[in-house]
């Protein structure tokens, strides 16, 4: 009997301290040592394929209304109806379930995941330059990450194949030969680190890539695009990983590819919170956050000085790490260096009538 008392009070504390953990949206990312799905991965077992003819396989597009069209004021303005340039963005993990190893196409919490924060806090930063394209994909769950059996590898590689898929259908059927931009995040980062390998570079389209904004994953640089050395050039990539320098769980390594998002350059001078043009997140109401977060580069990692603003307090691979506001923190930096790349590639090359 005192066995059981102890194995159920064991139980209750668990239990609390998951949902201790599980506060904030994500905060399931602490729970990810119980979410290993109860089989392996198998080809027969995986969810049935998106068909990008549908409208619905995808969180974004710019011909309607979506939750990238957000922008967060109005002076600030969506002009998807008039840009001359595509962005093609692949979101990251929200599918966090031992039900399977990849996402089905109809998984609500997912899909809702993806709309109302990666769309939104994400997505909507390329609006101001792009027409905003955002597939959906049979993304693999958070687990496959910590995975040693294979079955993460295989999930993965099936969700790189939407990705790579989707990619080939935007480019037939909605880019057109438009200039595009290529963006990403966490996840979504990995398959567009693999895509500008295998499909990008030293071919044909990287002379229409504007540039590549795979952020909030570890890139080595080793995918065959140049790293951005100026706010202003083109057919090249950035990234970076924001944490502060004592976080417990820091993303970004010694030799990652770390461009500060206020200066765009590779120096590791601190730029001041000062230079920040504004932090946005949908996930209150406050609009832009002027001097919110300073950006230090610092052996492959973006450092940043504690942010204690209770709108941004959303932090569950623990204190310190800022992997959920890597676009958040430098929004409208983004957005002003996502002008001068377009400026800057249309000053070189002739950018086609916009459809």
């Amino acid at each position: 009997m005192k066995k059981l008392l102890y194995w159920v009070g064991g139980v209750l504390l668990l239990l609390a301290l998951v949902g201790f953990l599980a506060r904030g949206y994500l905060g399931m990312i602490a729970m990810t040592l119980f979410m290993e799905p109860d089989k392996p991965f198998a080809v027969d077992t995986v969810p049935e394929a998106p068909d990008y003819r549908d409208e619905a396989h995808w969180a974004a597009l710019p011909d309607r209304e979506d939750a990238a069209d957000v922008t967060p004021s109005a002076e600030i303005v969506d002009n998807q109806a008039t840009a001359e340039v595509d962005a093609f963005f692949v979101h990251p993990t929200t599918y966090v379930s031992s039900a399977g190893w990849n996402q089905p196409m109809d998984d609500e919490s997912a899909n809702k995941g993806t709309d109302q924060w990666v769309m939104r806090d994400q997505a909507s930063v390329f609006n101001g330059c792009c027409k905003v394209y955002a597939p959906r994909y049979r993304q693999a769950t958070l687990y496959s990450f910590q995975d040693q059996s294979g079955s993460g590898a295989s999930a993965l590689d099936l969700a790189y194949g939407d990705v790579k898929r989707a990619f080939e259908f935007f480019l037939e059927h909605y880019s057109q030969g438009r200039p595009f931009i290529l963006a990403s995040h966490s996840q979504g980062s990995k398959h567009l680190d693999r895509l500008l390998k295998e499909e990008i570079a030293n071919t044909d389209l990287q002379s229409r890539m504007v540039a590549a904004y795979p952020v909030g994953f570890s890139i080595d640089g080793s995918n065959g695009v140049p790293v951005c050395q100026t706010p202003e050039q083109t057919n090249c990539q950035v990234s970076w990983n924001a944490n502060t320098a004592d976080a417990a769980v820091k993303l970004g390594r010694p030799g990652d590819v770390c461009v500060n998002p206020m200066s765009w350059n590779l120096d590791e001078r601190l730029v001041s919170a000062s230079d920040n043009l504004g932090s946005v997140t949908f996930s209150s109401e406050g609009g832009v956050d002027m001097g919110l977060a300073d950006a230090k580069c610092s052996e492959g990692s973006l450092l940043v000085t504690e942010v204690t603003s209770e709108r941004y307090a959303n932090t569950p691979f623990g204190p310190g790490n800022y992997h959920m506001y890597d676009y958040s923190f430098y929004y409208m930096n983004i957005r002003e260096n996502l002008d001068r790349r377009v400026a800057g590639f249309r000053s070189t090359q002739a950018l086609e009538t916009p459809r």
